[in-house]
């Protein structure tokens, strides 16, 4: 016997809780992925990267293998205590503590299982083992990543899915009804639109606007956050100039062509004649012959075949690289200079780049969890830092075993950076 039509709505109701708890369900999922990643990236990448290792701390390739996760959480929590007591896992995975940071503070026991989750599912399994469990080396900076099923791609073909079933669902209904109607001498089933659908069904409307809601919230919030972050830029230049062939096979200094750095905020772009003290003698490169370094001439105005500044100069119209917010303050001689920073922390190893690229996120939080762990070089020794190394060292006497860092001198108070 046919259910009245009443009765028939309730298996839509089931399968539309399905569909919201299904929802649910991968969402949070994907969330939960997302966040150890984007955990990692913000406290762990820029001294560990997934692959052997990035000149910085040591590379988290094969972890999984060599520690278990009840290890790393011990570790994270507080490195120099951990060391203390476990000196032979500490040489043996090679981690520094007195440089590493302890994240007791900024992460919560449910962030750091998610961190750690993500290290050993990503990295560690990948390089842990071959195929016939044999240990894998890599001499990148990056670790493959092996390709899998993707939460997101998961979740559309589910909810694509649920979606047909229902509309056949419904179809089977009303073919039913109708032949039930026919066989009683009842008319036909009138179209059950969507508005009339929402109209019985407004608890389920209103959970699924709010989920909705909050997810499109949430996706629009982590897009923002990466608005201004160009981690990876590599603009094409004029002229094509290579660190490697000068800083890397001639150990040309850097600041030799960026002498701003010396003495002020801006390393600055060398001038042509910065070039010109060299390539007016060497005019053929080794890999683009003469046809860059005619550039640089154009430029200057300089005829080889005369040697004389005889032509109309052309100013390079040089690309932007790294460019800070402009109520940031940044200066490259105090971080140079004072600090004894070396250019690599920042703008990475250019010996061996041509084209230089941002290798650095450059946001606040990256500088703020620098000036947290990086003391200022000769501080004890520096007459100008003398006094206040005395006064912070009776400060902190007894209260932390860390270093005397950039933050415990006010390095992180916003009118510092901040105009």
């Amino acid at each position: 016997m046919i259910t009245p039509r009443r009765s028939l709505l309730r298996p839509r109701l089931a399968l539309v809780t399905a569909l919201t708890l299904s929802l649910l369900l991968f969402t949070s999922s994907a969330f939960a992925e997302a966040d150890g990643k984007k955990l990692y990236v913000a406290n762990c990448k820029v001294c560990h990267s997934l692959g052997a290792n990035n000149g910085t701390g040591p590379g988290l390739a094969g972890v999984s293998k060599r520690h278990n996760k009840e290890w790393a959480a011990e570790w994270i929590k507080d490195p120099v205590s951990f060391a203390k007591i476990n000196t032979e896992a500490a040489q043996t995975s090679q981690l520094m503590p007195s440089t590493m940071d302890a994240f007791a503070s900024r992460l919560n026991p449910e962030e750091l299982k998610a961190v750690i989750d993500f290290v050993w599912s990503e990295p560690g399994d990948i390089f842990a083992k071959k195929n016939d469990g044999g240990p894998v080396t890599t001499t990148g900076d990056a670790a493959p990543v092996e390709k899998g099923i993707n939460p997101v791609y998961l979740l559309m073909v589910s909810i694509a899915l649920l979606l047909i079933i229902v509309n056949v669902l419904k179809s089977v209904k009303k073919n039913v009804q109708n032949s039930y109607n026919k066989e009683h001498g009842l008319g036909t089933v009138p179209e059950y639109t969507f508005r009339q659908w929402c109209s019985a069904n407004k608890r389920t409307v209103a959970f699924a606007l709010i989920f909705f809601f909050l997810w499109g919230g949430k996706a629009a919030w982590d897009g923002m956050y990466g608005l201004g972050v160009y981690t990876g830029y590599k603009p094409d230049q004029p002229i094509k100039f290579s660190h490697k062939i000068h800083a890397g096979d001639n150990k040309i200094a850097c600041e030799y062509c960026h002498s701003g750095v010396l003495k002020s905020k801006v390393a600055g772009v060398p001038s042509v004649n910065v070039c010109m003290n060299c390539h007016k003698g060497i005019q053929e490169g080794p890999t683009t012959g003469k046809e860059e370094i005619q550039k640089i001439y154009d430029a200057a105005g300089f005829d080889p075949a005369t040697g004389l500044y005889s032509k109309t100069p052309k100013p390079i119209k040089w690309n932007k690289v790294h460019v800070l917010p402009d109520f940031v303050f940044f200066s490259h001689q105090q971080h140079y200079i004072v600090g004894k920073q070396d250019c690599v922390n920042c703008h990475g190893d250019l010996t061996k780049t041509d084209v230089a690229k941002q290798e650095k996120p450059l946001t606040m939080g990256w500088c703020i969890e620098c000036h947290h762990k990086t003391e200022v070089p000769g501080m004890k020794t520096n007459p100008y830092y003398e006094e206040m190394h005395k006064n912070l060292a009776a400060k902190y006497k007894g209260k932390t075993d860390s270093l005397l860092t950039v933050e415990k001198m006010g390095g992180i108070e916003c009118g510092k950076c901040h105009y």
